[in-house]
């Protein structure tokens, strides 16, 4: 007999799988990638492999803390990083055929994060932080046996700490170099005074090029110089006729003439609500085209979800004939690939299409691997050919569970805001029921707020069209995805036409027979936090809310996020003593108004929106003598929590979001 199919639950989350990072043999004929799953309470790594032609997967490497594979250029070997011991990465080599894998390098303790083969095989370049002295293992071990306390942090820097990375004080990230065969590392550069840089091999491995930034205040300073590095001398010459402003991504085309990167000119830096543009130049004499100027696409609008790896990151490759380019677009909630042709000529062309999440990887000869995922369906590996066409499926890393749950399919409509601005929403109705009428209903906000929600599979909204809410989310002005003048709308003025459009949502939310409109929560993370602060402030037709690593008092949060507010650039003035701007947009000036019942959620360790947020709204609502629950999470988790922290917290956030809206739209 059948299974009889059940909703999709919080437990489900331990049992997904996660096929990430695919990469192409340079042959053809082999895929390897990373596979996430949970063990236990761990979330566990591994590589594996797959025949480009189709087949079952295997297990490469057993480490639990794998990732990162690499192909060498002989296509003999595949490099990847070990975190085996945790304190220790490492790169470590194993033969294509699997066997036991050996290690290439002996690091100290610190921050290993991705690497890149020469093209002649012979050496490794990697990115690589030391850690603290008085941090280590060692340090810790003697400061126990002396009975000694831990010791203070000293800072003299602006940029000292980052969400998900912890706190590194005065460290740096160095580009280091591995001889594959000796063992020997070498230190390339040094310079670097943020740790964001990106390189690329020359063609001949004798050259480096290397997007960094040297400034001394380089958290407040959005150049950033393009150097080709020569390896075996170490210096280095800066690549004339470029604008100033950001630039990330470089990548050297297959016949080394050119240079492409991602960037733009202007004091921005790469998060913006201005397009990331592509651009490419010449690799000996520079200059920069822009070629995706006219377009009004950007490169790094990335759309939001809780069941894959989610990258703010660029995605630039060059096809193998070095004419063009093909890019990751996040375009009306779907990510596509598209070709610009490096001559500028032409418009840019859409290889992919669907309601689908592409995210390509390598090029080899025609093909390339890439991840495609989908509402209805967790990502899965895929290869096809550079143009599009021949997409073949070489994973099925959740179709046994999927064979069992209801599976939530939304419906996208397009709405308008009362000055016409045009909305694009989803609607994902409780899958196990055939007519959908007055059920009680959420509406999701997401984060950034320069970013979009869209065609990903979002776990948390199947769990709760599963429980029998209809489920509602947006792309309101602030969002990726619609052209720069969408996002740009709200640049220096949160609360103003992204809450109009939020409006907008709600009121279409009530005219519609799915709805209950007596029985509707809001909630949001992040920037959507901010935005059910403001919303609570405005309106009581929500029966309840959830506020989660929320944003409160943008005057406080300018001084005490990771990444510091510069003054009069994103808002007006600054936090000291021209705060009228950050102010007038903080949600926290209403709490006079609130009257919603209101879960905040919110991690202890969070370096990008403080718990002082929270404790701010969660201090106010009790004054007030307004129902509220404060759940906080510990200070091992970080912002990025309901993405990738512990699946038993995760789980346990779930439950508590499902109980909260029990208790207020189901009573």
């Amino acid at each position: 007999m059948p299974t009889k199919k059940t909703s999709i639950t919080p437990e489900d989350l331990a049992a997904l799988t996660i096929p990430f990072d695919p990469q192409l043999s340079p042959d053809g004929e082999l895929v390897t990638y990373s596979r996430k799953h949970t063990k236990g309470n761990q979330t566990v790594t591994n590589i594996w492999g797959v025949s480009a032609a189709g087949g079952r997967s295997r297990q490469l490497t057993n480490g639990d803390k794998d990732q990162h594979a690499r192909h060498a250029p002989d296509g003999k070997r595949i490099a990847f990083i070990s975190y085996r011991d945790e304190e220790r990465p490492q790169i470590r080599v194993i033969d294509r055929d699997g066997g036991e894998s050996t290690t290439i390098t002996d690091l100290p303790e610190g921050t290993l994060t991705f690497f890149k083969w020469s093209p002649d095989g012979q050496s490794i370049a990697f990115a690589w932080r030391g850690a603290d002295p008085q941090r280590t293992k060692a340090a810790a071990k003697a400061r126990e046996a002396n009975h000694a306390s831990e010791p203070p942090r000293i800072i003299n820097t602006p940029w000292y700490r980052l969400d998900g990375d912890g706190y590194f004080e005065q460290r740096r990230f160095e580009l280091r170099c591995v001889d594959v065969e000796t063992g020997k590392i070498t230190t390339l550069w040094k310079k670097d005074t943020l740790g964001f840089f990106t390189f690329d091999w020359s063609p001949d491995s004798r050259t480096i090029a290397l997007t960094t930034q040297t400034s001394k205040r380089a958290l407040f300073d959005s150049n950033t110089s393009l150097l080709l590095l020569n390896v075996r001398t170490g210096k280095t010459k800066a690549l004339p006729g470029l604008p100033e402003g950001p630039k990330t991504d470089v990548c050297f085309s297959p016949c080394g003439k050119w240079l492409a990167w991602a960037g733009r000119a202007g004091t921005d830096g790469t998060y913006s609500t201005e397009n990331l543009e592509l651009f490419v130049g010449s690799a000996s004499t520079g200059g920069a085209k822009s070629l995706s100027g006219k377009s009004d696409y950007c490169l790094m609008a990335a759309t939001l979800g809780d069941s894959s790896e989610v990258s703010f990151s660029p995605n630039l490759k060059w096809t193998s004939d070095s004419r063009s380019l093909l890019v990751r677009i996040g375009h009306h909630g779907a990510v596509h690939t598209m070709r610009f042709a490096r001559s500028g000529r032409g418009t840019p062309e859409a290889i992919t299409s669907g309601a689908k999440i592409h995210d390509h990887a390598n090029i080899v000869g025609d093909r390339m691997a890439c991840t495609i995922e989908s509402p209805t369906r967790p990502c899965d590996v895929h290869i096809m050919t550079t143009d599009g066409t021949n997409i073949r499926r070489l994973t099925h890393c959740n179709d046994a569970l999927l064979r069992q749950r209801h599976i939530a399919r939304p419906t996208s409509h397009w709405i308008k805001s009362p000055d016409g601005n045009k909305v694009q929403v989803w609607m994902l109705t409780p899958p196990n029921l055939k007519n959908v009428r007055r059920k009680p209903a959420v509406l999701q906000v997401h984060g950034g707020p320069h970013a979009q929600y869209g065609c990903s599979f979002f776990h948390e909204f199947q769990c709760q069209a599963g429980a029998g809410y209809v489920v509602v989310y947006s792309n309101p002005r602030g969002s990726k995805g619609y052209g720069r003048d969408h996002c740009a709308s709200i640049r220096g003025a949160w609360g103003t036409t992204d809450w109009t459009d939020i409006r907008a949502v709600a009121d279409w939310m009530m005219t519609r027979p799915e709805v209950n409109s007596k029985r509707m929560a809001i909630m949001g993370g992040s920037y959507g936090g901010y935005i059910t602060n403001w919303a609570i402030g405005q309106t009581n037709d929500f029966a309840c809310a959830i506020t989660d690593r929320c944003v409160s008092n943008l005057v406080s949060m300018a001084g005490n996020s990771d990444f510091m507010d510069k003054p009069w650039h994103y808002f007006d003035g600054n936090f000291w003593s021209h705060p009228e701007a950050r102010w007038a947009s903080s949600p926290i000036r209403f709490a006079g108004k609130w009257k919603t019942p209101t879960l905040i959620i919110h991690s202890e360790g969070d370096l990008r929106c403080n718990v002082e947020q929270a404790e701010q709204v969660y201090a106010a609502l009790q004054i007030r003598n307004i129902p509220s629950r404060f759940v906080r999470y510990p200070r091992s988790t970080s912002h990025g929590m309901s993405r990738g922290g512990p699946a038993d917290l995760r789980q346990h956030r779930l439950g508590e979001i499902l109980s909260w809206l029990g208790h207020y739209l189901k009573r």
